[in-house]
């Protein structure tokens, strides 16, 4: 039976006896290690536990992205300047889903401390995409995508600051689900830009997305940005959703985009017309945003992120170089710990909040998010959803992106979902010239089971996807 566990969502694992349980996890970690070489999806693999715990995901296995604290493993953000610390504590996330019976098996890769969008920007070297191992897994959860991908986890955790989940969903032919901000707690989650990190699953299909979801949302003591009572999670299944009738805004300007692979135009196109088809109303809307939110963006994330990574003295955290004072030992610790991309982020970060610059950049760029937040919820007043590609490009080649802003602008689709703090979710569509291609649909903030419902109908409209789940590329199917 073990290969047809490939074939199994993760309520059907769950189901499973306790000795079909225990091949299943047998079965992955098999897989992990086999295939981990050519991948680097993990940065640590985790023994298969002795005894199993009762709950809903009993025995399924997951793979943890590792800026997310799982206590006794290394959490390293694939950062040099955390290479060997240690959880001391389960982030509120993880403590949910061990209540629940699911297994970690390991730590996924990803770009240093978040801070990427191709997963090349770790400390421990790329994720490779399971479509093409020329090629990147997208980021900064690229090791997560690529581990759900190649089938060796049924489900990863992600974070998504202005697209890391979503994105490399879509790079890697899987289904990337960002919540509403505040329903999932980052307690535990190594914080970049607080006001935009959000916590979510990376799948092979809608459904276990709900599954996931379900298990790690909900009100959090540790996390006061979290909320409570704005989600009925009563309904052991999602509800069922209507396509026909459904009033869906494309943007405009994002088809607009010059940088726009017209590949993955093409594709998006068709799908479109098979919404149509459906009866879905389709109409073209200006937003008017898309060409401030990527500068928006990277005036408020890296300002955060500035703050949030000041910690990293090598008194409190990380490792520590030798030296005569306090000041040399700060320089030291950062020079050799950091990557070069954090460090751009701090600078660029720590120039913007400066008491000469604060004004003319953060203060604007806040006027700016809230104005872009407006703009959103007015099409979202006036439809049901905002549907467009995931990302403009189908994934590149490793090296063949050098500019730092043509890297930037990969995120443009996904980050607005961040700066307003909505729920999106990437879906997987016929893939390009053997190139996975995503579509982004967004909702309405704490609309997140109309979103998914209306997302599970989407898939039965793609070609990416064999019974029911995204499938995996033919040279990962047998160890």
């Amino acid at each position: 039976m073990k290969g047809d566990f490939l074939d199994l969502k993760i309520a059907e694992l769950s189901k499973l006896s306790t000795d079909e349980k225990r091949e299943v996890l047998s079965f992955f970690h098999e897989r992990i290690v086999a295939f981990n070489s050519e991948l680097n999806a993990f940065l640590e693999i985790l023994p298969i536990p002795d005894s199993l715990s009762s709950g809903s995901l009993s025995g399924v296995p997951y793979a943890l992205k590792d800026n997310i604290l799982a206590r006794g493993t290394r959490t390293t953000c694939a950062s040099n300047i955390l290479k060997s610390y240690l959880s001391p504590y389960d982030a509120t996330v993880t403590a949910r889903l061990k209540n629940t019976g699911a297994v970690l098996l390991g730590k996924t890769n990803l770009d240093e401390f978040a801070m990427g969008s191709s997963t090349e920007k770790s400390a421990f070297g790329p994720t490779k995409n399971p479509w093409d191992l020329s090629r990147i897994p997208g980021g900064s959860s690229g090791g997560s995508a690529a581990a759900v991908a190649a089938g060796l986890v049924p489900f990863a955790l992600g974070s998504d600051t202005g697209g890391s989940v979503r994105q490399p969903a879509a790079f890697c032919g899987v289904v990337g689900y960002k919540p509403s901000y505040g329903l999932v707690p980052r307690y535990g989650l190594v914080a970049f830009a607080s006001s935009l990190d959000q916590i979510g699953p990376l799948t092979r299909c809608v459904d276990d997305a709900f599954t996931v979801f379900k298990t790690i949302v909900g009100r959090d003591i540790n996390d006061a940005t979290t909320v409570n009572g704005k989600i009925d999670l009563r309904a052991k299944e999602l509800p069922e959703a209507d396509l026909k009738g459904l009033k869906i805004a494309i943007p405009s300007d994002a088809l607009d985009f010059e940088g726009l692979d017209e590949r993955v135009k093409s594709r998006f196109l068709e799908f479109i017309e098979r919404l149509a088809e459906k009866g879905a109303e389709v109409s073209f809307v200006e937003l008017g945003i898309l060409k401030y939110v990527v500068a928006t963006y990277y005036l408020i994330a890296p300002g955060e992120a500035s703050s949030n990574l000041s910690r990293y003295d090598g008194v409190r955290y990380g490792e520590r170089v030798e030296s005569e004072n306090y000041e040399e030992m700060i320089k030291k610790n950062r020079d050799t710990g950091f990557g070069d991309e954090v460090k751009r982020r701090i600078l660029l970060g720590t120039f913007t909040l400066s008491s000469a610059y604060y004004d003319a950049y953060y203060r604007r760029a806040l006027k700016i998010r809230k104005m872009i937040s407006n703009r959103i919820n007015e099409v979202l007043h006036e439809h049901d959803f905002i549907l467009n590609p995931t990302t403009p490009t189908l994934p590149g080649k490793f090296g063949e992106i050098g500019d730092p802003l043509s890297y930037y602008l990969m995120d443009i689709y996904t980050i607005p979902a961040n700066l307003a703090g909505t729920p999106a979710i990437s879906i997987p569509v016929d893939p390009v010239d053997g190139l996975p291609v995503g579509i982004q649909l967004m909702g309405r903030r704490y609309a997140d089971l109309e979103l998914l419902s209306t997302a599970k109908q989407m898939e039965k409209l793609s070609g990416a996807y064999n019974n029911g789940l995204a499938k995996i590329p033919e040279r990962w199917l047998h160890v």
